[in-house]
């Protein structure tokens, strides 16, 4: 049963009604004057401010949000607040809106937000909440915003140039560590924990790196703290080892300094220094052997020249003949040890032509055996059915003599036996000891000696420039490098065999020429042919001019003889057509003869001329020909040599 309200119960109810509206229109009304007054309020900060509902719509920004973005109220207002927000970092955010809508305050949270032009800022909030007058309903959440980009942006730049050189550091060979100003290893790169053998970080770097309990009275810690840079050079009692130590301050952004120190290993780069210093010294006497050449070959020439001349005129049984014949021999000898010195010293052009080894093997002989004790025994076992080899006498000469002393020094405290060898042997493709050699005969030239001998590692670096065993004043250590380039060059190899208090065998190999060339080179003595053409000849040593214009004429030939390039070239002005030939000695005073030489070309282009010289860093037979020069001879040079090259000069004409 229906029991309805009585008029007093229905006028009361319409009395509450107008009593809530009342308390609503008043609420609202103080919600309005509370949104205008916040607004206001937010209006005027710096701070980047956003109000967003419990539906994450946003309601509310400031200018200062408004400026950070670059977005209008038209665009934001009444969006969902995730617009704002990268997709990446949106889970977060959402978790982080329930949570302060639960009342958990956002405290320094870093979430990034969208920039209008699509970057992404770093923004690190701070948030509230407006309650409802029950102080339970959120109405509204405001989180202030703060723009850390660049901080962010600076730290990450930091962070990668400290790994950067960290990295740098880390693989750097050089050993490396940074003291604190307190004297504490901050920092050791890997090659500085290998040089002290663990990581000593922490650890007082005085104990750390020299053993001591208190800084190194050497220390120059205090002056790197108060900014200087300390460099210098040490030798560690640890290693024996050169360093190069560079001491430099780090300054912190709190204004802390520390110290980093970096030990760079230069031992090699020392050695390299003195090997440097060793090879000038060995230009420098490649350089003065030249100057001794061309005057030992001057003085050498006249004895060459008139002991030839002798020889012709002596009768057979003349008692003195056989004094001459071993003073010619003498002379010969001394030209090919000038020779030597000049291609040892590179200022020799190197002539392969067909050889007898033999006879440069027993020549060598002779000579160390008069300069070795008798404690060295020497053996030698030469073949003389070895056949022809295409090289430079004087390169073979140089290596008989650098191996056998090379034997000798081996033996040298105690004696013992120096063993030469030569036989021919059949090398086939699985016996060559280096791709430029070909299967084929090659002459064997060995010499062992029963001397200390060689361990493995030494072996491997023999044939380094500058690389010996011997005390520093017995070696250059160039010797069997310049063996090797030789034996190289001639498409030959060398093979070693050497064990500690063994001995030591090493094996030359040389391509040998093939019989038929053998046959062509083997020909009957030719007579020396003369002449009777007229001959300018210009030399500025008395002796020497003298010695060859007597040989020119015994050959028939007419000479005009002057010991002045000017004198002569004046005689030649006069009458350039009287002479059929100029021989010109290289140097001379006032007009070398390269010079002399271009100005008769220039007053008649087709004279022949034979340029003579001792020695010359200047000129050489390629380049005397693209001067128009006919002809190149080295002195000293027997008459044969002469009288051959004088009728080659005047056939080319």
């Amino acid at each position: 049963m229906d029991i309805k309200p009585t008029y007093e119960e229905l006028k009361q109810r319409v009395r509450d009604l107008e009593d809530e509206l009342l308390e609503f229109n008043h609420s609202l009304e103080e919600f309005h004057l509370s949104q205008e007054y916040l607004e206001k309020l937010i209006s005027y900060t710096n701070t980047p401010i956003i109000v967003w509902d419990p539906t994450t719509r946003i309601t509310l920004f400031n200018p200062a949000f408004e400026h950070l973005t670059d977005y209008t109220a038209k665009e934001i207002l009444g969006k969902k607040l995730k617009m704002l927000f990268p997709e990446s970092s949106r889970d977060e955010l959402l978790i982080k809106i329930e949570n302060a809508l639960s009342g958990e305050y956002w405290k320094s949270v870093e979430i990034p937000v969208f920039h209008k032009n699509g970057n992404v800022l770093t923004i690190l909030w701070n948030s509230s909440n407006i309650y409802a007058k029950d102080g339970m309903t959120v109405l509204f959440t405001m989180a202030q915003g703060y723009d850390i980009t660049k901080r962010k942006q600076a730290e990450e730049a930091l962070k990668e140039s400290e790994e950067k050189y960290r990295s740098m550091m880390e693989a750097m060979d050089d050993a490396i560590f940074i003291c604190s100003s307190d004297f504490h290893i901050e920092y050791m790169n890997p090659a500085m924990i290998k040089r002290t053998g663990y990581d000593a970080t922490g650890e007082a770097c005085h104990k750390v790196m020299n053993g001591l309990e208190e800084k190194c009275p050497w220390c120059v810690h205090e002056k790197v703290m108060k900014g200087e840079s300390i460099i210098y050079e040490i030798v560690s009692p640890k290693d024996n080892r050169n360093y190069h130590i560079s001491n430099s301050p780090i300054v912190h952004t709190d204004e802390s300094i520390s110290k980093l120190t970096i030990f760079r290993d230069i031992t090699e780069f020392k050695k390299m220094g003195l090997q440097i210093q060793r090879t000038q010294r060995i230009e420098s006497l490649g350089t003065l052997a030249g100057g001794i050449a061309h005057d030992f070959n001057n003085i050498l020439f006249p004895i060459m020249g008139h002991t030839e001349m002798l020889l012709e005129d002596v009768p057979e049984d003349n008692p003195f003949r056989d004094s001459l014949n071993e003073i010619y021999t003498s002379a010969l000898r001394a030209r090919s040890l000038v020779k030597q010195i000049l291609t040892f010293s590179n200022q020799d052009t190197v002539e392969l032509k067909l050889m007898k080894i033999q006879p440069v093997v027993k020549e060598a002989l002779k000579l160390i055996r008069s300069t070795i004790p008798t404690t060295v025994d020497i053996k030698q076992d030469i073949n003389a059915d070895c056949g022809l080899i295409k090289a430079d006498p004087a390169q073979i000469y140089q290596i008989i003599m650098c191996l056998s002393t090379n034997a000798y020094h081996a033996m040298e405290d105690t004696g013992g036996e120096l063993k030469v060898s030569l036989k021919e042997i059949e090398l086939g493709k699985l016996d060559l000891i280096n791709p430029d050699m070909k299967p084929g005969t090659h002459a064997c030239l060995t010499i062992a000696d029963k001397g200390v001998g060689m361990n493995k590692d030494i072996l491997e670096k023999i044939f380094d420039p500058y690389f010996s065993t011997k005390k520093q004043n017995k070696s250059t250590g160039m010797g069997l490098s310049f063996v090797h380039n030789i034996v190289k060059n001639m498409k030959g190899g060398i093979q070693v065999f050497s064990k500690p208090g063994k001995g030591t065998r090493f094996h030359v190999y040389l391509p040998a020429v093939k019989r038929s060339s053998e046959q062509q080179v083997i020909q009957t003595e030719e007579p020396i042919q003369g002449g009777t053409e007229q001959i300018l000849l210009v030399d500025d040593e008395k002796a020497i001019i003298t010695m060859e214009k007597k040989i020119l004429e015994r050959l028939g030939y007419q000479v005009a003889s002057y010991t002045s390039s000017l004198e002569a070239l004046d005689a030649f002005r006069v009458n350039p057509d009287k002479f059929d030939l100029i021989i010109t000695d290289m140097s001379m005073p006032d007009m070398p003869g390269n010079k002399l030489s271009a100005e008769l070309i220039k007053i008649r282009p087709d004279i022949p001329i034979l340029l003579c010289t001792g020695f010359s860093e200047i000129i050489s037979e390629k380049k005397a020909a693209s001067l128009g020069i006919k002809g190149f001879l080295m002195k000293p040079f027997n008459i044969k040599d002469l009288a051959q090259k004088i009728r080659e000069v005047l056939g080319k004409n």
